[in-house]
């Protein structure tokens, strides 16, 4: 393998759901930066990957950014994974890509699962055209701006949120979007899998007699 730095697209729940070349490229690289290592150990694990792990998350990338530039250019090759899905999606990844570029780095991706395009494609509500916003943030004033600039967005909006947090998004949304079409999907590729469709309102009658767990993908049609 040459030297650079390879994104490499893990499961987003289902340990099987992880392609030929990814496992492949992980058994090959000199290193693996991982957003949580306690995870990606699991996963390398089950395919009997035995390789160094070094950790690569938000709060230490301005750091360990520098030190994996410098091994990639004395021979190294590194792969970069999330917690599960595609690198670069809501996570440090987009930082680490950008200084290996301007460095003269190749940079190849090796694609896979990605939460929110599988949460979409099984959602019912139109893919042809939308826009993913990931997570808002967790102040209630700042989200609800953030809802009203996208408010007459011309397609689908895509979001993900946590459990504790469903049920005052969903308000906001209701409060400020409207009773739109709706999906909610939890856990996808899990056992407990569960796809939720209706009305936003639906969806606050439903969550606020069943809490909801697990990591959360929320589906939300053109107004």
């Amino acid at each position: 393998m040459q030297p650079a730095l390879y994104l490499v697209s893990t499961p987003i729940g289902n340990l099987k759901d992880i392609t030929f070349r990814a496992i492949e490229v992980l058994k090959n690289v000199d290193i693996i930066a991982s957003e949580d290592t306690r995870r990606t150990k699991i996963l390398l694990s089950a395919y009997n990957i035995k390789k160094p792990l070094i950790s690569y998350y938000d709060h230490n990338k301005e750091n360990r950014t520098p030190e994996i530039i410098s091994r990639i250019k004395s021979g190294e090759t590194i792969a970069l994974v999330t917690d599960s899905g595609t690198p670069g999606i809501q996570d440090p990844g987009f930082y680490l890509v950008r200084e290996a570029i301007s460095n003269g780095i190749d940079v190849t991706a090796v694609p896979g699962p990605s939460a929110f395009v599988n949460g979409l494609i099984i959602s019912g509500i139109p893919t042809d055209r939308f826009s993913f916003e990931g997570f808002l943030s967790r102040r209630r004033g700042r989200r609800k701006k953030k809802l009203k600039e996208i408010a007459n967005y011309k397609g689908t909006l895509i979001f993900y949120e946590s459990p504790h947090r469903l049920l005052p998004f969903l308000e906001d949304i209701m409060e400020v979007l409207g009773n739109r079409k709706i999906a909610i999907i939890r856990e996808m590729t899990k056992k407990y899998e569960e796809v939720k469709r209706g009305t936003v309102e639906d969806m606050i009658e439903y969550f606020s007699d069943n809490l909801p767990r697990g990591e959360i993908v929320i589906i939300l049609e053109e107004g």
